[in-house]
């Protein structure tokens, strides 16, 4: 939404504006100019893009559009989650977890949690892990570096649309130069007509440094760093489940390992010690609950 509110005011600034000053809309549109400028950006993205990274790019695109998931809301739900899961480890051992996390559709614990099991990443992220904790072949730095490395990947891949973006962004206000020297070219080859015809020649050439300039900064750029952001909200959700399984694997007990998730969140969607404390609380009973029929379902 608030990439919608942003482009808005861009657009309502500069055409405002313009109009303000006794500008005439119909001398902005100019299709030909318009389309030479974003085709060959278009083009140019997709011979220096892989089809890997512009399938992410238009993933990532779509996605701006959309209310952001990471919030306060997700990220308790998250902790309370690992909470009763680390609970019942502590209680019972890692393996009697691992009914929950071999088929967490049907797990007590997760079937609580409706928002984190529809995502995918951070599901994968914190099973594949809870799965390394029960096989018990891996000391906590090992586990440490495995998800450092796994984390680097995810960055590396969520950069790949950001960079393809800026890239064409970068080319915009040149392809915006092509099409005003072609403009002027057509003007200069009409150099034996009188001066109004010239002067509205030489005012379309003129459109097409505009719209590449204004297309960069007022679009491009400002998408780039809207999909660089999100991409930044997803990585902080693994960071945290990274950092309470490892407070965890040290000798935590599972209230003070979520704390440690707690700590590592941004300040716009953490939870303050109080709220997370009264969250936690209150799954306790149905934590214990869960416990025991995974246990009983064991035997």
């Amino acid at each position: 939404m608030t990439v919608i509110i942003g482009l808005g005011i861009v657009i309502a600034a500069v055409f405002i504006s313009y109009l303000a000053g006794d500008g005439h809309l119909w001398a902005l549109y100019q299709p030909t100019e318009i389309l030479l400028i974003l085709g060959a950006a278009v083009g140019a993205l997709v011979i220096a893009t892989s089809r890997r990274s512009l399938r992410l790019l238009r993933l990532g695109l779509a996605g701006i559009f959309k209310r952001g998931i990471y919030d306060k809301a997700l990220y308790m739900d998250l902790m309370s989650c690992m909470y009763l899961i680390l609970s019942s480890a502590k209680r019972e051992g890692l393996r009697a977890v691992e009914s929950h996390i071999e088929n967490p559709a049907e797990s007590a614990i997760f079937s609580q949690y409706a928002n984190i099991i529809k995502n995918k990443r951070v599901m994968e992220f914190l099973i594949d892990y809870m799965r390394l904790m029960i096989s018990g072949n891996m000391s906590s730095l090992e586990l440490e570096t495995l998800m450092d490395e796994e984390l680097e990947t995810v960055r590396e891949t969520d950069a790949l649309p950001v960079h393809a973006l800026r890239t064409m962004a970068d080319g915009l206000p040149a392809f915006g130069i092509v099409a005003a020297v072609m403009g002027v070219i057509k003007a200069l080859a009409a150099v034996d007509q009188p001066p109004s015809v010239l002067a509205e020649l030489i005012s379309k050439a003129l459109v097409g440094t505009f719209a590449g300039v204004l297309f960069a900064y007022g679009v491009g750029f400002p998408f780039a760093d809207a999909l660089e952001r999100r991409n930044s909200e997803a990585i902080k959700a693994l960071e945290c489940v990274k950092v309470t399984l490892l407070a965890y694997v040290n000798g935590y007990p599972p209230q003070i390992a979520v704390e440690f998730g707690r700590k590592v969140l941004f300040n716009t969607v953490r939870p303050s010690f109080v709220e997370l404390e009264e969250h936690v609380r209150s799954t306790r009973h149905s934590g214990a609950g869960a416990g025991a029929g995974a246990q009983s379902s064991g035997k």
